[in-house]
């Protein structure tokens, strides 16, 4: 009888994981839709390492999501992290970390809440995806 027992509390707890993660997902559409328009119809490119730190001219924080770095000329370059994105707050001051004059996937970045100036989270960066304009035509 033991290991039946063991068995059904086993399944409860997976079912229970499967319904958090279910509506973990479904909460991040809202970050996702932001993720989109700040994308618009830019068209994505092939995920490089490393971009320069000189071509940044502004971040965006999509909560819970990515970062979204401007380079200007209207190209986008969104970094999905690879660890940590889940403390991604649009409210956060990024701190980088480089050892170079690029910022790159394997830089990790301090997040600080803007209020208290405190130290809430970090992130591991991920690839960095170009996005850039259609061509005209």
């Amino acid at each position: 009888m033991r290991p039946l027992s063991t068995i059904l509390a086993a399944a409860a707890l997976l079912g229970t994981s499967a319904t958090a993660i279910a509506a973990k997902e479904q909460d991040n559409s809202k970050n996702e839709a932001k993720l989109t328009a700040a994308i618009g119809n830019r068209i994505a490119g092939a995920p490089v390492d490393c971009i320069y730190l000189r071509d940044i001219r502004s971040t965006q924080i999509i909560d819970r999501t990515a970062i979204v770095y401007d380079v200007g000329g209207g190209k986008l370059y969104v970094n999905r992290p690879s660890i940590g994105a889940e403390s991604l707050d649009d409210d956060d001051i990024l701190v980088s970390k480089t050892h170079s004059a690029q910022l790159c996937s394997i830089d990790t970045i301090d997040l600080i809440d803007r209020g208290s100036r405190m130290r809430s989270g970090f992130v591991g960066l991920g690839k960095f995806v170009p996005y850039s304009r259609p061509p005209k035509g």
